[in-house]
C-alpha cells in the first residue's frame, strides 16, 4: 500500500513554509508578474508549494496586511489592484516623509545609525550594476527606511515603511522603465543624501530628499501617461 499524499510532500516546518509561500508570492506581484488583480486560488497554491492550505492562508494574511491581496467580500483573494487615480495622495505623503525622515536623521542620527545606511546604500548600488530589480527596490527600501529609524521618530519610521511598502509595484514600473538599467545618478544621489545626514545639514538634507522624490515622482507620471495612451494593461 502507497503512502497517503501528505507523506510524500517535502517535510517543511509550519513557519517556513509560511516565510517560502510569502517570498515567493511577494516577488511575483512586486516583478508583476502575479499582474493587479490576477486571483490567487489557494488549491492551486497547495499544489503548487507542496502543502496544506494551512500555511498558504497564512502567507495570504501577511500579503493583504502589506496592502498586495486583497480578499472581496466573497472571499476569494485577488492580487491588489493597483490606483492610480489616487495615485497623487501617495506621491505626495511619499514626497513629504522623505523631506520629514531625511531631515530628522540628519538631526538625530548616530554613529551606528550611518554605519547602518552606508552599509545598505552599498548593497542598493550592487544591485543596480547587477541590474537586479528586486534587490534594488528591497534594498531601496531597506536604505530609506533606515535614514527614517535614524531620525529617531517611531510614529514617522512607520508611515514611511508602509509608504515604501505599497509602493513597491509603483518603483517596479520605475525601474522598467529604465529597462532595470538605472542610471548611476540615482546612486549619487544616494550619497548626496548620505553625505548631508553625516554633516547634520538639516536643510541640505531636505533639499536632496525633495529633489530624489520629485524625480520619480516626475518618472512614474510620465510613464503611466504613456501607458494609458497607448492602453497597456498594468
Amino acid at each position: 500500500m502507497g503512502n497517503p499524499p501528505s507523506a510524500t510532500k517535502p517535510d517543511r516546518r509550519r513557519g517556513s513554509g509560511v516565510k517560502h509561500v510569502y517570498d515567493v508570492l511577494r516577488d511575483e506581484i512586486i516583478d508583476l508578474a502575479l499582474a493587479p488583480g490576477s486571483p490567487i486560488d489557494e488549491i492551486q497554491l497547495a499544489d503548487r508549494f507542496e502543502m496544506s492550505r494551512t500555511p498558504i492562508r497564512e502567507a495570504l494574511v501577511r500579503l493583504a496586511a502589506e496592502g498586495l491581496v486583497t480578499t472581496l467580500p466573497n472571499r476569494s483573494t485577488v492580487v491588489s489592484n493597483i490606483n492610480f487615480l489616487t495615485m497623487h495622495t501617495f506621491f505626495d505623503a511619499l514626497s513629504l516623509m522623505y523631506r520629514v525622515t531625511t531631515r530628522l536623521a540628519a538631526e538625530y542620527h548616530t554613529d551606528q545609525d550611518l554605519e547602518i545606511i552606508r552599509a545598505l546604500q552599498a548593497d542598493f548600488a550592487q544591485a543596480v550594476q547587477q541590474q537586479d530589480a528586486l534587490t534594488m527596490i528591497s534594498t531601496n527600501r531597506d536604505f530609506h527606511v533606515a535614514i527614517a529609524a535614524a531620525g529617531q521618530n517611531t510614529y514617522y519610521e512607520g508611515l514611511f515603511i508602509r509608504l515604501m511598502d505599497e509602493g513597491r509595484r509603483i518603483l517596479r514600473l520605475y525601474y522598467q522603465s529604465y529597462h532595470d538599467q538605472l542610471p548611476q545618478q540615482y546612486v549619487a544621489e544616494h550619497e548626496s543624501m548620505i553625505a548631508a545626514i553625516a554633516a547634520r545639514d538639516i536643510e541640505g538634507a531636505d533639499k536632496l530628499a525633495l529633489e530624489h522624490a520629485n524625480q520619480i515622482v516626475a518618472q512614474i507620471q510620465q510613464l503611466i501617461a504613456i501607458d494609458r495612451r497607448q492602453k497597456i494593461t498594468l
